[in-house]
C-alpha cells in the first residue's frame, strides 16, 4: 500500500517559470514549520514556481494518517507516486535535515523524476541512527533522564513544538532505523546543491557527500552559510536565492 502523505499543491503567483518544487521537511517539523514559516513557499511561488508540500509520516496535523510501513523506501515510493499522479515530473527537490536524506535517496532511485536536487543541513551519516529510542521512550513514560547528548538534543527540539506527537515521531524513528542511510549505495545524477550553516554540527560530514557526487560525475555546488547553525540555516535569504538560481542554471 502506498503511503498517503499529506500533500498541499500551491500554485505560482506569477507566470510559471520552471518545474514544480517538491519540498521535504526535517524531523520533528512539518511542511508548514519548515518551509512556510521560513517563507520559502512565498519566495518560490512569487518566482513562478508551483510547490508540492508534503508532511512526512508522524508529522503535521494528522500524524497517523498513514498505515503500514514508514520506512524510507516506502516514503520515496509515495513521493514518486505524487509526482507521477500529478504529472509534475521532473521536479526540483528541496530537502532539509532528515528531508535531505530522503531527497538524496528519492533522486537517486528516481532519476527521471528529478531535475535538480537541493539539500539543506545534510550529512553523510544517518541523521537518526544514533538516536537512543529506548531512553527517549523511558523519559516520556517515567521521566527517566536521557544520558545520551544527541538524543537529548533531538528530544528538546521535538518537544519544543506543541503540535508534535512524540509517540508518532518514535514510530517513524523505529521505521527509519530498519533501513540505515548509506549515501554511497546509490548516488543522485541530478545536479545537486549542498547547503549548510558553517556552525552546523550535523553537517560536518557534508564534504563526503560532495566527494560521492564528484566521483559519480554529478554536477554539484556547495554553499556554506556564515554564522548559521542547523536550526536557523533554513531561514537564510542567501540560501533561498542560491537555491532558486541553482535550479535556473
Amino acid at each position: 500500500m502506498t503511503l498517503d502523505l499529506n500533500l498541499r499543491v500551491i500554485r505560482a503567483n506569477a507566470e510559471v517559470s520552471g518545474p514544480s518544487a517538491l519540498f521535504i521537511h526535517g524531523f520533528a517539523s512539518s511542511g508548514e514549520l519548515n518551509w512556510e514559516r521560513s517563507r520559502w513557499l512565498k519566495y518560490f511561488t512569487d518566482a513562478g514556481r508551483n510547490v508540492l508540500l508534503v508532511d512526512l509520516p508522524g508529522h503535521g496535523n494528522d500524524p497517523r494518517r498513514n498505515v503500514g510501513s514508514w520506512a524510507p523506501s516506502q516514503i520515496r515510493q509515495a513521493l514518486a507516486a505524487i509526482v507521477m499522479e500529478l504529472d509534475e515530473g521532473p521536479v526540483d527537490v528541496i530537502g532539509y535535515s532528515l528531508g535531505s536524506r530522503l531527497a538524496w535517496e528519492f533522486a537517486a532511485f528516481n532519476p527521471d523524476l528529478v531535475e535538480h536536487l537541493v539539500m539543506g543541513g545534510p550529512g553523510a551519516a544517518d541523521p537518526l541512527a544514533a538516536f537512543e529510542l529506548a531512553q527517549a521512550k523511558a523519559n516520556v513514560a517515567t521521566g527517566e533522564p536521557i544520558n545520551d547528548d544527541y538524543t537529548a538534543t533531538i528530544m528538546k527540539i521535538a518537544a519544543a513544538e506543541p503540535s508534535n506527537e512524540l509517540a508518532a515521531l518514535f514510530d517513524l524513528i523505529e521505521a527509519i532505523k530498519t533501513e540505515p542511510y548509506d549515501p554511497a549505495a546509490k548516488v543522485p545524477s541530478a545536479p545537486t546543491l549542498l547547503a549548510a550553516g558553517d556552525q552546523d554540527d550535523l553537517a560536518t560530514t557534508m564534504p563526503r557527500l560532495r566527494r560521492l557526487l564528484k566521483d559519480a560525475g554529478t554536477p554539484n555546488e556547495v554553499l556554506w552559510l556564515a554564522g548559521r547553525n542547523h536550526a536557523n540555516a533554513v531561514t537564510s535569504r542567501e540560501f533561498k536565492e542560491k537555491a532558486l538560481a541553482f535550479m535556473e542554471s
